[in-house]
């Protein structure tokens, strides 16, 4: 996922010889094929020449075919956190409180790691499109290693400065206490979490996103099971959610090892580390971290300026953003679905002739049409939401009038954040992450300005806190959104991605 002009070789995150590779590799690829749910990959018989495709099989079911099942798998999580919430929830506020603050905590930091699931899935895919299985599963290898040493320094970090950072956080006498119970006892699912992230990130570059579905399916139901049982008959309360949450990242991490394991046995791939392997993801991964790190802030400094216009604004932006990061799921599991065809469309075709870089612009542009889709399904969504289900989220008049309004915002924005969102898979799958970090931090230093602007003008005076909240919106929705469709869209209408 690097800008190739300036990185080192980035077909595969691992700094492994083709020589090497190809001693692991089988001398049938079609009988190690991995399969997207019942749709077969057009590895199959007679497509030893690279340049042919799926005749049976449209690209559009080819995109949704790895696009829906990543939907499902995304979904899962926060239908978690929901449920857990409602559990820890009847322990009383100052328990729930205690919660809520490190749970942020730890997603905070969770998002900072994503990169291991982003640079492994189109490395992965790239050497899965080379017809290099064996060296497909080594860069996933590699990539779990890392996030094992990631999240083991993670978790001892956490356990020295957990105080500190629940304070600064905004934990206080009454909530402190629950807020490390629950951080402590998180903190050893930390490791399988980073884990789970790589072995993700390794199906999903080998087309496979329905085998996500199922784990994420199955531990979502047996962590609510889990937390029950211990938070209420065993009667540990928020230690009780904290460990089963842990436990059950523990066996989703298994389960998906051992999936992995048996794929690659075959392949000649054991778990043994590989330090230059190691090291390619960890270089990829810095960029990208740059990348997420940018965004992060971004919305951040929205929070930070919202907060100051007053608790109905507050409450009021807490609803609209709830939507519109529900609607981005749909957004992300186009873009995942981006990074792995895009990635294996690269490993398998000649880049060096005109038809096979047709071909990706080919896939390039029938992904930007769908994302456009996405959008402008998702914009009616929105305000639909808004206007006519505000009831469900509040009974404050002026929070729902003002979650309508932003609604209205959000759903204007959608066909560009769907088409923002596409682009970042589209890059990400070429592995052009350099261009994707630089950019990302491009975009922060020209939103902070108008954000901090509108606050500026909001505390004068010279604007009503309403009309600053909708400023907000159409700021991040309209502005950030939008400079981030253009210095992408530029990008990918180059042929300068497009990298062998």
């Amino acid at each position: 996922m690097s800008n190739k002009a300036s990185e080192p070789n980035t077909s595969g995150a691992a700094n492994t010889s083709d020589s090497t590779a190809s001693t692991h590799e089988p001398q049938n690829l079609l009988d190690a094929t991995p399969r997207t749910g019942s749709i077969p990959l057009h590895l199959g018989e007679g497509d030893a020449d690279s340049g042919k495709t799926q005749p049976e099989k449209s690209l559009n079911r080819r995109i949704l075919a790895l696009a829906v099942p990543a939907f499902g798998a995304l979904i899962a999580e926060p239908l978690f956190v929901l449920a857990d919430s409602a559990l820890v929830g009847q322990l009383g506020t100052e328990t729930l409180a205690g919660m809520s603050i490190a749970a942020t905590l730890i997603t905070t930091v969770v998002g900072l790691m994503n990169f291991l699931a982003y640079s492994v899935t189109p490395a992965v895919a790239r050497a899965f499109g080379a017809h290099r299985l064996a060296h497909a599963y080594r860069i996933g290898v590699d990539g779990v290693w890392v996030a094992l040493g990631l999240g083991l320094l993670i978790m001892g970090v956490g356990y020295i400065f957990a105080d500190p950072a629940l304070r600064g956080m905004g934990a206080n006498d009454a909530t402190i206490g629950y807020a490390r119970d629950y951080l402590h006892h998180s903190l050893w699912g930390i490791p399988p979490m980073m884990m789970i992230l790589a072995l993700m990130g390794t199906l999903r570059g080998l087309q496979d996103t329905v085998t996500p579905l199922k784990v994420a399916g199955v531990g979502t139901v047996v962590n609510v099971a889990l937390n029950w049982v211990l938070i209420y008959p065993v009667g540990w309360g928020v230690a009780g959610s904290a460990t089963g949450t842990s436990l059950t990242q523990w066996g989703m991490a298994l389960a998906l090892g051992i999936f992995i394991h048996l794929k690659m046995r075959p392949q000649g791939v054991n778990w043994r580390p590989d330090i230059a392997g190691m090291r390619g993801v960890l270089s990829l991964g810095s960029w990208l971290m740059l990348r997420t790190l940018s965004m992060r802030l971004a919305l951040l400094s929205t929070v930070f300026v919202v907060a100051r216009l007053g608790d109905e604004q507050t409450a009021a932006y807490q609803l609209g953003m709830s939507v519109f990061n529900l609607l981005l799921f749909a957004l992300d599991s186009l873009a995942i679905a981006a990074q792995a065809l895009l990635g294996k469309e690269l490993g398998e075709r000649d880049l060096t002739a005109e038809s096979g870089r047709a071909k990706v612009r080919e896939l390039k542009n029938r992904l930007v049409r769908m994302s456009l889709v996405y959008g402008v399904v998702t914009g009616v969504v929105a305000p639909v939401i808004g206007f006519f289900g505000n009831w469900i989220f509040t009974q404050d008049a002026p929070v729902a009038a003002l979650f309508a309004w932003a609604t209205l915002v959000i759903g204007v924005g959608q066909p560009i954040a769907a088409y923002v969102f596409v682009l970042d898979g589209i890059l990400m799958g070429a592995q052009d992450v350099k261009y994707l970090a630089i950019g990302s931090f491009v975009m922060l230093v020209v939103y902070a300005p108008v954000i901090f602007g509108i606050h500026w003008a909001v505390s004068g005076g010279l604007l009503s806190a309403t009309v600053g909240y909708l400023g907000l919106w159409a700021a991040y929705i309209l502005w950030y959104q939008g400079v981030r469709a253009f210095i992408f869209g530029r990008r990918a209408a180059s042929d300068v991605w497009i990298k062998a």
